[in-house]
């Protein structure tokens, strides 16, 4: 069995454990053992029912670690109560294991922690280096994490915006070290849709498929940043696409719109586009006005005027830019790029310096210094 397919069940091994009464947090430890045990075994003979062998040997390990817990007679009631052999049950908690890893009194640091590790069944290594932090803190990071939804009963509802929230930011740290966060968000969000009906757990789906669609194109063979009107839309993965936009059509068919469903909306227009002069940016800003309605973000005002400046001229998108706070992230790269637009380069290449010093990472800062540089070396039209 790969290693994607075996993550995919532990979801259902854990709450299994949860459900049975087991403490989250030792349940999620001996989830783990029984994810390494699996690994050192199952090459040479794999089990006719995989679910039912890591439930079975998780809660073997976690028995044995309630006896030898200070609180072992508090326990001493789960010890009897070994899930007997046979076919793993078809109860499927993994929406309740989603609100637990996504509660509200975590922070989204720690949320998103806690849910790589719990649902992904990442380790606290590939967690840690896919968020560049030492092993030592992000284990801290998940420690806390635990501790903090230790004693928070299993049939509490939750909130599944917060969940989605949780997925939307691992989705956007991308790629770093060697998991692929972005895949993995993926992943996790096809888990949660196939547990809910939820219109905007299927547009969140749609969103993450039509933009990692577009992943190929976006970096050069040297890693350099490629903007969207610039890549080669034939690397685009056009089954990717064809998958979102079917999502995403169904999803909108039921006529409850979300902020997750219009963002998919908006990447599905750019995918649609055959050419970067092929956008249709007047449709792309009246869905950034349902964004607006639905979120009313600073950060999508700003993605508003970048296209209104192309729907309506940079002078326009400039106008709309003015009334936004300049502190707001790639404020001043846009105005950057609407100056360039306008033909004002001079204005631009002092901007795009400007943005460089902002930039949040290294191939970010790369980008807009260069663009800089291009701009300083022509004239003013």
């Amino acid at each position: 069995m790969d290693e994607e397919r075996l993550r995919d069940l532990i979801p259902g091994v854990l709450a299994a454990l949860v459900h049975r009464g087991a403490d989250f947090a030792t349940a999620e430890d001996a989830v783990q053992e029984a994810l390494i045990r699996a690994v050192e075994t199952w090459q040479a003979r794999p089990p006719d029912d995989p679910k039912g062998w890591l439930i079975t040997t998780a809660w073997r390990r976690f028995v044995d670690m309630a006896r030898s817990d200070a609180a072992r007679q508090r326990r001493e009631t789960l010890v009897a109560d070994e899930p007997p052999p046979g076919a793993a049950a078809s109860v499927d908690d993994t929406l309740q294991l989603y609100f637990l890893c996504a509660h509200p009194e975590l922070s989204p640091a720690s949320a998103v922690a806690l849910t790589l590790r719990a649902v992904g069944g990442l380790t606290t290594r590939q967690i840690a280096q896919a968020y560049l932090v030492p092993e030592a803190t992000m284990a801290q990071r998940i420690s806390r994490a635990k501790r903090a939804v230790a004693d928070v009963r299993w049939d509490h509802p939750g909130d599944l915006r917060t969940v989605c929230r949780v997925l939307y930011l691992v989705f956007n740290e991308g790629y770093s070290g060697d998991v692929d966060l972005a895949a993995e968000a993926i992943r996790l969000t096809r888990q949660l849709a196939a547990s809910t009906p939820d219109e905007e757990v299927a547009g969140l789906l749609a969103l993450f498929l039509l933009h990692h669609a577009r992943r190929p194109a976006r970096t050069r063979p040297d890693g350099s940043l490629v903007p969207l009107a610039e890549q080669d839309r034939r690397c685009w993965q056009r089954d990717r696409i064809a998958e979102g936009v079917a999502i995403l059509q169904a999803a909108l068919a039921r006529d409850r719109l979300g902020e997750y469903q219009a963002q998919a909306a908006i990447a599905a227009l750019h995918a649609d586009a055959q050419t970067a002069d092929e956008t249709d940016w007047v449709q792309i800003v009246e869905w950034y006005d349902e964004l607006v309605r639905l979120t009313d973000s600073p950060v999508v005002r700003l993605n508003r005027a970048v296209a209104v400046g192309e729907a309506d001229g940079p002078q326009a998108g400039l106008a709309a830019l003015a009334a936004l706070d300049p502190a707001l992230p790639r404020h001043t790269a846009a105005v950057a790029y609407l100056h360039a637009k306008a033909g004002d380069a001079a204005t631009a290449a002092d901007l795009y310096a400007k943005a460089a010093a902002q930039a949040r990472n290294a191939a970010e800062r790369d980008h807009l210094t260069l663009q800089a540089a291009r701009l300083r070396r022509q004239p003013d039209r």
